[in-house]
């Protein structure tokens, strides 16, 4: 069982697991800090720097840092909302309006700061396949490299012209269709959508993969090389003749096989 620490956030006392950040405390408590690169399933790196706090006490320099790196200590004491912060993060966010002028996000996130416009120059693509939204977060790098080593997806390009897509800005044979990266992305960038038999990719060069098919009902439920993935990685295995169908059937399946056991009738595979 973990340590409980004590720390404070804005002058009130909380209690914390040992290990934990000062943005997950915050989070759990109600406390906002605005963050886009955060997401539990990754170590964080404080890419965006929004999630920017003061630390006034404890084990660390006094100064602003980033939350999401920002480990409790036993005795920290840290404000999440002065006016050195709020500056900082308009700042930031002007950029991140002139990054992905397209984001409704970035829009709603920076209007809270009373930002409705940017100094810099605004960077639009009317053939952006991220639609003008990305924000270079690399959370969706992060999920298809790290979470999920499958790498269909990396940074291209250098400098002012680094984008997120695939290899060559080429349809991906690497890609199994998972949409980790269209979840965990949070400004709404990554588009896709299913076509009679396929998943296409939109956002990744019109990426294609093929759809599974139900053997009962007919119905396209999942990529194959998705199914395919998570099969391989079920501990126990999926029952034998289960690939193959679709999880509205299998539940129909697990309830029938039920109803007719609770009656004392064996049902052969």
């Amino acid at each position: 069982m973990k340590n409980k620490i004590r720390l404070k956030i804005n002058g009130k006392e909380y209690a914390a697991n040992e290990g934990e950040y000062v943005l997950t405390v915050a989070a759990r408590e109600g406390i906002d800090i605005p963050a886009l690169c955060f997401n539990e399933a990754f170590e964080p790196y404080g890419a965006c720097r929004l999630c920017l706090v003061e630390v006034l006490a404890g084990p660390y320099q006094p100064g602003l840092t980033t939350s999401c790196t920002l480990k409790v200590k036993e005795g920290l004491e840290v404000l999440t909302e002065t006016e050195e912060i709020r500056k900082h993060r308009r700042v930031l966010l002007e950029l991140y309006l002139a990054q992905a002028p397209e984001s409704q996000f970035i829009k709603d996130l920076a209007l809270k700061y009373d930002v409705t416009a940017t100094r810099f120059r605004i960077k639009y693509d009317p053939a952006d396949p991220l639609g003008n939204k990305c924000v270079l977060c690399g959370l969706c790098v992060r999920a298809c490299n790290e979470a999920l080593g499958i790498g269909a997806i990396n940074y291209i390009g250098r400098g002012i012209n680094t984008k997120v897509n695939t290899p060559f800005l080429e349809p991906s044979s690497e890609c199994i269709g998972c949409n980790a990266c269209v979840r965990v992305c949070p400004t709404g960038a990554i588009k896709f959508e299913d076509v009679q038999d396929q998943r296409i990719m939109i956002s990744w060069s019109k990426t294609r993969v093929p759809l599974k098919q139900c053997m009962i009902c007919g119905k396209y439920f999942a990529p194959e090389p998705l199914t395919l993935f998570s099969y391989q990685k079920m501990d126990p295995r999926l029952e034998e003749g289960l690939e193959d169908v679709c999880p509205d059937c299998r539940r129909k399946l697990f309830s029938r096989k039920e109803i007719l056991a609770s009656k004392g009738i064996e049902v052969r595979k």
